[in-house]
């Protein structure tokens, strides 16, 4: 079965030919019995790989394995994709939405952006969940125990509720986003004065718990706005800003091995990941015949890792041209083809220093460390205070939280280490869980991310041999040998959880 939204997607598209018509969206269940092929192929505009990889993210799929290739201005992306319980995409809706969302002039009437639900039950579009009615509290500080807690208390103080957000926390860092409403009725509630008031206040209660004199922080309070930016890309902004790629030695370079051209079984390398698994590496080169830059990146495989790569590219002002992913075993490998906005490579050994450590602050920002925690309630003002309380109370940090609504019920999604950033004892939890549970809360210890099909080790799909295999064609091109470059790195490849 073929879903088709504009004009069909051909898998051995020759990048340099000329194209004409509308950008188009395939959803195909015909080609692999494991995995759904969604095909995009689009005008090669500013950002726009970002926008789908950021949007198959916030449809709560799993992108398992991707080709990237663009020249001559246009864009053919190819993604293998599941829900997350690794079942194939079969709502007919899909590509149209796809479609809407990318390219607003598709919409009817020229209307406001499509939504959709997805296989989890999350209402989303193109920008992620609508907060265009909330304010928004952002900050980068100095990461410290009962932060969380310390700012949202001077929420509740000042008549204000956390409707959804997140914090991470990376090198010694912390960087948040809440989205904020206020319980107050009157207008005065809206007044600017009033948001500006709760930053000076937030901004006093971070100074107080500062150890460091003249440790750097950032704290900005602003009013309801339309078109914010999604809410994860702000905060890898927020954390670059902070500069928190600075902290820690340099990266490891990429064993070459996992990138070696020609057929190579994928076990061959097997014995060696445990050790390397653990350790973001990164290797940067230049093909000055060709002006790419060539990243070639290796780093535990885990879900939103596509989108964090191309999050940190995309923000460091790098267009990627050519891209492949997948993975070897528990071991995610990508490598992309880029240059600058302004056409450069990656030129001086500084330059190339600071991509890579963005790129594995980018990778570990997200880094599922600590004991991983679901608590739901019914919404209520007070909640992520009360909640984050009892964990100061109890000796316990978080090093990433996650807060979302789904119609009445606060849904909220944490990983704990201990104040000394040691592992959350049995009893400890218990003991939270029995705390909190007298607030109406309840709490559940997730073992492992729920949901998520097994690493797949599987060759190249058929339908896709042009692209990984040499072959005649009438004209060769860049992009031609690109694909083919790209394609035998892929035989190697299982799948990613992205």
């Amino acid at each position: 079965m073929k879903y088709v939204s504009g004009p069909y997607f051909e898998p051995d598209f020759d990048p340099v030919l000329d194209r004409f018509g509308t950008p188009g969206v395939v959803i195909d269940n015909e080609t692999r019995e494991d995995c759904t092929l969604v095909k995009v192929d689009s005008v090669n505009r500013d950002g726009v790989l970002l926008e789908m990889v950021q949007m198959l993210t916030d449809l709560d799929l799993v992108i398992s394995k991707t080709y990237i290739s663009s020249d001559g201005g246009w864009l053919m992306d190819v993604f293998h994709v599941t829900d997350q319980i690794g079942r194939k995409l079969t709502d007919p809706s899909l590509p149209d939405f796809i479609q809407q969302a990318l390219v607003p002039f598709h919409r009817p009437g020229n209307g406001p952006s499509p939504r959709f639900t997805t296989c989890l039950g999350n209402v989303v579009g193109p920008g992620g969940p609508d907060v265009s009615d909330c304010a928004s509290l952002e900050f980068t500080v100095h990461d410290r125990p009962g932060l969380l807690s310390s700012i949202t208390q001077v929420l509740v103080d000042q008549g204000c509720h956390v409707a959804s957000g997140q914090a991470w926390t990376h090198s010694g860092r912390a960087a948040g986003v809440l989205y904020v409403t206020t319980t107050a009725a009157d207008a005065a509630a809206l007044h600017p004065s009033r948001w500006a008031r709760i930053e000076r206040l937030v901004n006093a209660v971070v100074d107080a718990r500062e150890n460091v004199s003249g440790e750097r922080r950032w704290v900005c309070m602003s009013a309801p706005v339309q078109g914010r930016v999604h809410t994860e890309r702000r905060l890898h902004q927020l954390m670059h800003d902070d500069r928190d790629y600075e902290h820690g030695p340099a990266p490891t370079p990429v064993d070459e091995e996992h990138f070696a051209m020609g057929d190579r079984a994928a076990t061959t390398a097997l014995s060696a990941l445990r050790a390397l698994v653990a350790e973001t590496r990164v290797t940067i080169d230049n093909w000055e015949e060709k002006g790419y830059a060539i990243v070639k990146m290796t780093s535990r495989d885990r879900p939103k890792l596509l989108f964090d790569t191309v999050c940190a590219l995309t923000d460091m002002q790098y267009v990627v041209f050519h891209a492949t992913a997948g993975s070897q075993g528990p071991l995610a490998i990508q490598e992309y083809y880029i240059r600058h906005k302004d056409g450069r490579t990656v030129d001086s050994n500084s330059e190339r220093q600071k991509v890579s450590r963005c790129l594995v602050a980018a990778v570990e920002r997200r880094a599922s460390n600590g004991a991983k925690v679901e608590v739901r309630a019914a919404d209520r003002s007070g909640l992520l205070s009360d909640f984050t309380r009892i964990l100061r109370e109890h000796g316990m940090s978080l090093l990433r939280a996650e807060l979302k609504r789904r119609k009445e019920e606060a849904i909220g999604t944490f990983f704990l280490v201990t104040d000394s950033g040691g592992q959350v004892r049995p009893e400890a939890l218990r003991a939270v869980r029995t705390r909190v549970g007298e607030m109406g809360i309840s709490l559940d210890v997730v073992k492992e991310a729920p949901g998520w099909p097994p690493v797949r080790k599987t060759s190249v799909p058929a339908a896709s041999a042009t692209i990984g295999q040499d072959q005649e064609r009438p004209r060769s091109s860049l992009g031609t040998l690109l694909w083919s470059h790209l394609g035998k790195i892929s035989n190697n490849f299982g799948y990613i959880r992205s």
